[in-house]
């Protein structure tokens, strides 16, 4: 049975409605979003996999 999503958009998925990323022709990424505010959202929000299974590693989450 499939999940039924709620209609009502949190913060984060309306602020990324406008969000727009692009690789031009020289490889370079393009985006009308500044980079270290969009480092800062995936440091919240995603799980560095490369580090989980260090002893001394602690997801941003799990600091808050």
């Amino acid at each position: 049975m499939a999940k039924k999503r709620n209609d009502e958009k949190n913060e984060d998925e309306a602020s990324l409605e406008s969000f727009d990323i692009r690789v031009n022709e020289f490889g370079e990424i393009i985006t009308n979003v500044d980079l270290e505010s969009l480092n800062d959202f995936l440091n919240k929000n995603v799980e560095d996999k490369k580090f989980k299974d260090r002893p001394d590693y602690q997801a941003a989450s799990e600091e808050e």
